[in-house]
């Protein structure tokens, strides 16, 4: 049998390529003799750059000083790519998993070093540039990447716009928009709009460390952006476009700033990672990431990969972290971690793996 291992990270516990390690090591306890290929994959949230180092040859890491999604000083890398282009992953500048729990607030964070990276890979020479959006500490809709940009958004009182989601909502003019120079394409991790109860602040907010106050002044702050911005702006509007709502509503900022196309992140990096090769004849994909939920089937990997798979006529099974009810149907199998416990991460997929393998027969 011929299987396709591609699952994504495992929210911070595994990385992609290691949770494909651990699949094929717990396959192979089963099943020795079967074909396998990994594939580790990513849908534009963190881990973007690792799996499309790995899989590209000839990329080249360039090291950039940006502002974390707390305003510190980070150095973040992003891929400059044998045809000329670059590769930037949101999470690098802004990423949640950089903050210990403590830290996050969607209220405080911003989407500054975001634009800082842009700027970077536009200064190297990129002829275009991959955002990933995803795993972002961020709800300012992506004011402070605009800001970083050097686009002029001000207050009322003439003053500029402070980054952070709690000061987003002080937007009252776009006096100028910057251009770029270089194209932009985001790989959005979820398919969610600007606002409302499948928005960036609603479902995302919480997530994020927003309490729910929290999350009714980022919804009116987004609220405000989206009005002023696609008065302002000229090309909109962007606020119902699937993905807007991604990385805290970045999607919309780059759209409206930058002038990015949204798609699905897992689509994109398929093709950079040369997935369609892999797919060639395999019978079965095991995929995988850290939770299975609603937001699975928008452009994450693991509802990318069962789609696939049925297309392709082959089954498809995943390794989850944790299977929220109703979200399994996709798969011929699941296989969901449980609780946390003393067990090594690694060897926990190695073992749900095994069992996925196991129920097949010989």
């Amino acid at each position: 049998m011929r299987v396709l291992i591609a699952p994504d990270s495992f929210s911070g516990t595994l990385s992609a390529a290691a949770a494909a390690e651990a699949m094929a090591i717990g396959w192979r306890r089963a099943r020795p003799f079967d074909e396998l290929r990994l594939v580790p994959m990513s849908d534009g949230g963190d881990g973007l750059l690792e799996v499309v180092a790995a899989a590209v040859p000839g990329a080249v890491r360039t090291v950039a000083e940006v502002a974390d999604a707390r305003g510190i000083a980070t150095m973040a890398e992003w891929l400059r790519l044998p045809d000329g282009s670059a590769v930037v992953e949101s999470a690098r500048a802004c990423g949640l998993h950089q903050l210990p729990p403590e830290r996050r607030d969607p209220l405080l964070t911003t989407t500054y070093g975001v634009g800082q990276l842009l700027i970077a890979a536009a200064d190297a020479g990129a002829l275009s540039i991959l955002v990933g959006l995803g795993g972002s500490a961020t709800v300012d809709a992506g004011v402070g990447a605009a800001i970083a940009l050097d686009c002029r958004l001000l207050r009322e009182d003439g003053n500029g716009v402070r980054v952070g989601g709690r000061w987003a909502g002080d937007l009252h003019h776009v006096a100028s928009v910057a251009a770029l120079g270089v194209p932009v394409v985001c790989a959005a991790d979820v398919q969610a709009p600007l606002l409302g109860s499948e928005g960036a602040a609603r479902v995302y907010g919480p997530q994020k460390g927003a309490d729910p106050k929290a999350v009714e002044l980022l919804e009116v702050n987004l609220t405000r952006v989206a009005d002023v911005v696609e008065r302002d702006v000229g090309g909109g509007p962007w606020r119902d476009l699937p993905g807007a709502g991604a990385a805290g509503g970045l999607g919309f900022g780059l759209a409206a700033f930058a002038g990015a196309s949204l798609r699905p992140g897992a689509a994109e990096v398929a093709r950079l990672v040369g997935l369609d090769d892999a797919f060639g004849g395999v019978d079965l994909v095991l995929t995988g990431e850290g939770r299975l939920d609603a937001a699975t089937a928008q452009g994450k990997v693991c509802g990318y990969l069962a789609g696939r798979a049925a297309d392709a006529g082959a089954r498809a099974l995943a390794v989850a972290g944790s299977v929220l009810p109703g979200t399994g149907e996709r798969y011929d199998a699941v296989a969901a971690l449980g609780p946390d416990g003393p067990q090594h991460p690694a060897e926990k997929v190695a073992e749900a793996a095994q069992s996925l393998a196991s129920g097949l027969g010989r």
